[in-house]
This record gives C-alpha cells, structure tokens and sequence, in this order.
C-alpha cells in the first residue's frame, strides 16, 4: 500500500517543478491543478479526509475560479483569441494528463483494496474537522491571522497594481481621440 503514496508524492513533484519552469500560465495552472490533486491524495492516505477535501475544494477549485476572475477582469478581447488557440493545443494538456492518469490509477487501486478514509494506510486515525479547528485557532491562532492579512495586503496590492495600468491606457486612449 505504499506505492500509490509514492506515486502521489512524484506526481506531485513533477507537476510542481513544471508550474514553476513554465512560462505560460494556462500550462502553468493545468500543472499546479495536478498538483494540488495529488497532495490532496496523500492527505487522504495518511488518515486526513478532511484535510484532502479541504485541499480540493479550496485549492483546486478556488484556483481555478480566481483563474478565470484574473482573465474576465482583464478583459482581453477578440486580439487574443489566436494566441490562446496556440496555449491550448494538445502539447499542453500531455504532461497534466499523464500525471493525472497515474493519480486515477493510484486512487483506482486503493479503492478496489478496501483501504478508504475510515481504515487509513499510512495515517494511525482519521483527523476530523474538530481537530483541525482546534490547531487552527489554538495554539496556531496568531500565525493563521497573519496569514489572512498578508493575503489581504496582497489582494489590495494587486487590485491597485492593476488599476493603474488599467487607467493609464483608458488614458492613453482618450488623448487619440
């Protein structure tokens, strides 16, 4: 039972080192989905549901959303959509399909052996939402509340950052006119 946490484990590797080689960020984000995945994976087989669930729904589907607001909000238009036929070709998709297919397969064999969240692999018990909370908001209470704000300091910096180029070409704009 310990080779799917293997497999999770290099696929996770593999598709983090390509989210940070990658210079496209639509390849990019198909690597970093990947990867999320597979850690959500080893969550699961050390006895952590929760954790896993957590890592999916809030990592990988909230990248996901944030991805799609960052490209709505820039408001691209019809001059991209030849480049982005060009992000998308059947090259990009090879790798994060490959890797996701070695996932499927792991979690495939683990389910038809019987070893699910109740009967933990690798974990000694299951960790439960209560006992994440209580970590949380305990003893770890301070750095949690760090972290939002740096979050936050982030999503105002960014939404300035972008605001500005934003204005200065509605600007430059209305001085052709």
């Amino acid at each position: 039972m310990i080779w799917p946490f293997y497999l999770m484990a290099v696929v996770a590797l593999l598709s983090t080192i390509r989210v940070v080689t990658n210079t496209n960020p639509v390849h990019a984000l198909l690597n970093l989905i990947v990867s999320l995945l597979a850690v959500s994976g080893i969550f699961f087989m050390m006895g952590a549901p929760f954790a896993g669930a957590l890592e999916v729904i809030v990592y990988a589907g909230a990248i996901m959303v944030l991805f799609v607001f960052v490209v709505m909000m820039l408001n691209l238009g019809s001059q991209t959509t030849h480049q982005e036929k060009l992000w998308l070709n059947s090259s990009a998709w090879t790798v994060p399909a490959l890797l996701s297919f070695l996932l499927g397969l792991a979690l495939v064999w683990m389910l038809s052996s019987g070893n699910t969240a109740a009967h933990p692999a690798l974990g000694t018990h299951a960790v439960g939402p209560k006992q994440v909370g209580i970590a949380l908001f305990g003893p770890y209470l301070l750095l949690v509340e760090i972290a939002a704000m740096l979050l936050l300091g982030a999503l105002v910096a960014a939404f300035h950052l972008g605001k500005r180029e934003a204005d200065s070409a509605k600007d430059a704009n209305e001085v052709q006119r």
